[in-house]
């Protein structure tokens, strides 16, 4: 009977960890079943173009199911973990073809761009240096792959896929992505500032990797171990990018503490394993509020060049009112005033001059002709070929016909 007892005690006490080990995957899955939201439907509309919606707007779970977000993608991403939504529709075009699109929904524009490079990063073929190329073709930034446009616009990150063999038109994949893209708010319009303080960026965008809030950069430089002291728990980005055999690294931290304690802790990993004969990084160096990283470049000279070329820009955010403010708005009205006074007094110089030279032109072009008519005039003039008007009375009258004629005499 106490045995008994004694197991029905233990299940007793087990049993709500059990049923929680249990109720996981679906408690998991209902979070990520919430019904679509207002604004999914609107971008995901009943018709579109020529396409049709086939079997409405419903949750998605893809993105974690590919190990796109989660504990097992690129960086596990805290922000884009917690605070995101996805939907998903089917489309029927024309050619009656099936289309699936995919729409995730962020609170920030750079959690979007950083599922996007996260993407491209997983369907980029190594031996194709082309495929998986970020370009500016559809919304802010896109991918294009064989039966899939995957891009970005403002929060959303949007995926177009065929569902069959015989849907793999990139025309109609392109032409559907352009539709949903031209209903999403644009947002900031542009990649995050870090991205543009990659050395050569306009290039190594094309390949970047962009990590919004990480947790961990091994996933992305999994035969680095000196990156696992590099970790910000969610509070900073970077950006992973290569040049050659050389991975490039920047790590943004929102603080100068962060920042400075990173620095402090990943010099001290530096040169602990390089007295122990370790792998250490080509290169690294503080940049403000940047750790910048080089691996597995030529030689340390190189790896210096590549961090030459990274500049920090500060950004000054007051947690109130600007203390500051009037000087600033006195300043700004001095410098526009000032910059209206010469704007008029060049309209007006300009304008003197123009009106001088067409009228100069124009009376020289009169006098040359006046010119002209006077070298070409038969007829005698003692008024220098001008008409002379007996106004004063001065000139004689004659009357012709007391005129002597040629030849005759008195």
């Amino acid at each position: 009977m106490d045995s008994k007892r004694g197991t029905c005690l233990r299940y007793s006490i087990y049993s709500p960890l059990v049923l929680a080990i249990i109720l996981l995957p679906t408690l998991h899955s209902t979070v990520l079943a919430k019904p679509p939201s207002a604004e999914d439907i609107q971008i995901l509309p009943k018709e579109i173009g020529g396409f049709r919606l086939v079997g409405g707007v419903r949750p998605s779970d893809a993105v974690v199911r590919e190990g796109l977000l989660g504990p097992q993608a690129a960086g596990q991403s805290l922000a884009a973990d917690r605070h995101y939504s996805a939907a998903e529709a089917e489309y029927l075009s024309s050619e009656n073809f099936r289309l699936l699109v995919e729409v995730v929904r962020f609170p920030r524009d750079s959690d979007a761009y950083s599922l996007l490079t996260i993407a491209a990063r997983s369907a980029r073929d190594p031996a194709l240096s082309e495929l998986g190329k970020i370009t500016r073709e559809v919304g802010t930034a896109c991918v294009i792959l064989p039966g899939r446009v995957a891009f970005f616009k403002g929060t959303k990150f949007v995926r177009v896929t065929a569902r069959e063999p015989a849907a793999q038109n990139l025309n109609n994949i392109i032409t559907l992505a352009r539709l949903i893209a031209e209903r999403i708010e644009k947002g900031e319009a542009d990649v995050p500032v870090l991205v543009k303080h990659l050395p050569r960026w306009e290039e190594a965008q094309a390949h970047v990797v962009y990590l919004a809030g990480f947790r961990s950069l091994r996933t992305v430089l999994q035969d680095q171990p000196l990156l696992d002291n590099v970790s910000s728990e969610g509070d900073a980005d970077a950006v992973v990018a290569n040049y050659g055999p050389a991975q490039f690294i920047i790590v943004e931290y929102n603080t100068p503490q962060l920042a400075g304690d990173n620095d402090r802790s990943i010099l001290a990993k530096i040169e602990e394993r390089r007295t122990q004969g370790q792998l250490v990084p080509s290169g690294y160096r503080r940049i403000g509020n940047y750790s910048v990283f080089v691996f597995n470049a030529a030689d340390e000279q190189a790896a210096k060049e590549l961090i030459d070329h990274v500049e920090y820009e500060q950004v000054v955010q007051w947690l109130g009112d600007n203390p500051y403010m009037l000087e600033k708005a006195q300043r700004e009205y001095y410098q526009t005033t000032a910059g209206v006074l010469v704007a008029v007094v060049k309209a007006s110089g300009l304008s003197l001059l123009l009106c001088l030279g067409v009228g100069s032109f124009i009376g020289a072009l009169l006098f040359s002709r006046r010119r002209a008519q006077q070298r070409h005039a038969e007829a005698f003039s003692d008024a220098g070929g001008m008409l002379r008007l007996n106004i004063d009375e001065l000139a004689p009258q004659t009357d012709p016909a007391k005129l002597v004629g040629p030849g005759n005499r008195i």
